[in-house]
């Protein structure tokens, strides 16, 4: 364990709200616990403190340093109770949830939890916000794989940074997620890949196939029929992430009528409508610009008449 004046000296730093002292403490006791090949101790006080989400306190190893090119590491805010989800994908969201934070009941029947998991549909339609909402509801650090990053110009080089990714994942508790998984993940049989390609794309399976099930991937696609074959048999878990139907889109807006705190200028049932095939974040994109707008109007502001021009907007864009 740390040496007791490590202790000591990190209570009275927290008692008199030195965040600078406190900080350089934990990154201390950190580093002894890692030293001490304790790894778990060190990777359960990481993780707290990534999950607390101040970046003040935020702890990092040599490890983080070494991938921070390839990963973004983000706080999760998004509650699953704030996403509007078909009942049977969040029921299996919630189960899923359920799996990780019961994971010692599991392991003491000699099971696992499930944790790879394939988001497909069309953009906008919260495949991030939900690997976002996944990382919130089981407390773990969410980490963002930068394709801008590990792709590389000589492929035998986006290779080892990719094991660099999934070297540094298996020893931690957290969510990995890889969006547009398409564009990394393509079909081998593809006659116009080249072989070095491909010899990625089997990197990518291998490192995904030894994950431990501590390690909760998520990858996201909007074009599943580019997926190479062996890619889905990696998933357990697959979820379909469909545009809004109409009573899906009037609920959305009514919630959001809420949360903006104002008339929308029509009726959401009438708005969603007029929105008919707009995805989640193009009805909140117009929902939030008819507010603002309102907003900078004021006192003489019409919000049916800045609704109206603003689903006139929606459609010369959707419809160019």
């Amino acid at each position: 364990m740390a040496r007791a004046d490590l202790l000591i000296d990190l209570v009275e730093a927290e008692r008199r709200g030195d965040k600078q002292r406190f900080r350089t403490l934990v990154e201390a006791i950190i580093a002894e616990e890692r030293s001490n090949q304790h790894h778990l101790v060190a990777d359960r006080l990481s993780q707290i403190i990534t999950t607390v989400g101040s970046s003040d306190l935020l702890a990092r190893d040599d490890a983080s340093s070494r991938v921070s090119e390839f990963l973004l590491d983000l706080v999760p805010r998004r509650r699953l109770e704030s996403l509007q989800l078909k009942p049977a994908i969040r029921r299996a969201v919630e189960e899923l949830v359920e799996e990780h934070k019961r994971v010692d009941l599991l392991r003491s029947h000699g099971l696992e939890p499930r944790s790879r998991i394939l988001l497909d549909g069309p953009p906008g339609n919260g495949k991030t916000t939900l690997a976002e909402a996944i990382a919130c509801e089981t407390m773990l650090p969410f980490y963002v794989v930068r394709y801008e990053g590990v792709v590389a110009s000589f492929l035998g080089e986006t290779a080892s940074r990719l094991d660099a990714v999934f070297d540094f994942a298996r020893t931690r508790r957290c969510v990995l997620f890889l969006d547009e998984f398409d564009s990394i993940a393509k079909e081998r049989s593809d006659v116009h890949e080249t072989g070095e390609i491909k010899r990625v794309v089997s990197t990518l399976l291998l490192q995904i196939d030894r994950l431990p099930a501590h390690v909760v991937v998520v990858c996201s696609t909007n074009h599943s029929e580019l997926l190479d074959r062996a890619a889905w048999r990696r998933f357990q878990l697959r979820l379909e992430l469909e545009a809004p139907t109409r009573v899906e889109a009037t609920e959305f807006l009514e919630g959001l009528k809420i949360r903006l705190g104002g008339d929308l200028g029509l009726a959401s049932r009438t708005l969603a409508d007029k929105l008919l095939g707009a995805s989640f974040a193009e009805l909140e994109q117009v929902a939030v610009d008819i507010r603002r707008r309102f907003v900078l109007e004021l006192p003489g502001g019409d919000t049916r008449e800045i609704a109206l021009s603003r689903i006139e907007q929606w459609r010369m864009q959707a419809h160019p």
